[in-house]
């Protein structure tokens, strides 16, 4: 793996995890109603940046194999766990956390096979 395609790798992560953060903002806005700035913003955010993971996932599929791209999309469990504590404000239990952690390593298990 190059440089390039490892930054490529965790670039397709980031905008999904922000997409995923976005929409999930957006949503908590549209109860003040579908037109609001805040509602706009924030999906029209998450909408970009789910398509941009998505094109970039499309590309890197074509150089690289399905099995070797998924161990990567278990980080994105820890990093919507982690950023939506903080950004969000949701609480981050123990239960959630174990949770996560057993996601992960558990994707990383299978790849590893």
């Amino acid at each position: 793996m190059t440089g390039l395609s490892a930054f490529l790798i965790l670039v397709s992560l980031a905008t999904f995890v922000l997409g995923q953060l976005f929409l999930k903002r957006g949503m908590e806005a549209s109860t003040s109603g579908w037109r609001s700035r805040r509602f706009i913003l924030s999906f029209g955010t998450g909408i970009v940046s789910m398509t941009v993971s998505f094109f970039l996932t499309v590309g890197l599929l074509r150089h690289f194999e399905l099995s070797y791209l998924y161990p990567f999309q278990g980080l994105t469990v820890i990093m919507i766990t982690l950023l939506a504590a903080f950004s969000l404000r949701e609480k981050l239990t123990v239960q959630l956390t174990i949770g996560s952690l057993l996601i992960s390593a558990g994707v990383v298990l299978v790849s590893l096979s």
